[in-house]
């Protein structure tokens, strides 16, 4: 469904992205793994179009979206969903319409078809009957739920998740992954997430891809990457700080 050519982009003097090569496929989670300031969100932003590469390509569905400008990519994000980070809740709107924000700003629906599907969302999340509370009132993995519910109000062929498990204790951070893996199953959408905690990768991928100095080095099912002879890939779901791999 994915197919990333050749992608490059730098900063200044740093290569963050060099000549990277990765497929993903269709219904599938993919997760990249790496360092902190590697390069995955930055991966993760050329997917979605938000950054436009300085050579090579990323084709979805056969369509170099490094082309598409203007209505074009706007229309063509539609076709995406994304958790962020933080969540990135607007404060001062409400839960039901942090939900279906894309929905009111991107479609002619009307407000009682958009609060129908803001509520089967929120459904999904297991947050049922919230839609009027502000997002001061939620905790912090309510929150991170509420930015799922809204990555997945608007039926995307393609979910997106920035380090999902940031900013959440171990057993929020279970069933973050948990949620995960079960929209993953109820919807049948492909998933791109970036993480550098192998726990999250182990429990939501059908394949794992390492991004190393601004390649993908390994790629496999989360038994191929937990016995990878690869040093690199090794030292870094072991965490061992005695190795081969330093800062970009």
């Amino acid at each position: 469904m994915i197919e990333i050519i050749n992608l490059s982009k730098k900063f200044g003097d740093h290569q963050v992205l060099d000549s990277m090569n990765l497929d993903i496929n269709k219904g599938e989670t993919t997760v990249i793994i790496g360092r902190s300031g590697v390069g995955k969100s930055v991966l993760l932003k050329h997917i979605i179009g938000i950054m436009k590469p300085d050579s090579g390509q990323v084709f979805i569905d056969r369509e170099d979206i490094s082309r598409l400008r203007g209505k074009n990519i706007v229309k063509f994000r539609l076709k995406f969903g994304m958790l962020f980070q933080g969540a990135a809740l607007f404060d001062s709107l409400s839960v039901g319409e942090n939900v279906g924000f894309s929905l009111f700003e991107h479609t002619n629906l009307n407000k009682a078809e958009i609060y129908k599907k803001v509520k089967r969302a929120l459904q999904l999340v297991g947050l049922e009957g919230i839609e009027n509370l502000k997002p001061a009132e939620l905790s912090g993995g309510m929150r991170k739920r509420v930015g799922l519910a809204r990555a997945i109000c608007r039926d995307p062929e393609i979910i997106l998740y920035d380090e999902p498990t940031t900013g959440v204790d171990p057993i929020m951070g279970d069933a973050i992954n948990h949620l995960i893996r079960e929209l993953h199953d109820k919807l049948s959408v492909t998933s791109i997430a970036v993480t550098h905690d192998m726990t999250s990768a182990y429990k939501i991928a059908d394949r794992i891809a390492m991004l190393y100095q601004g390649k993908i080095i390994a790629t496999g099912t989360p038994d191929e990457i937990k016995n990878s002879s690869n040093p690199v890939v090794h030292q870094f779901i072991t965490g061992s700080s005695i190795g081969p791999i330093t800062n970009n």
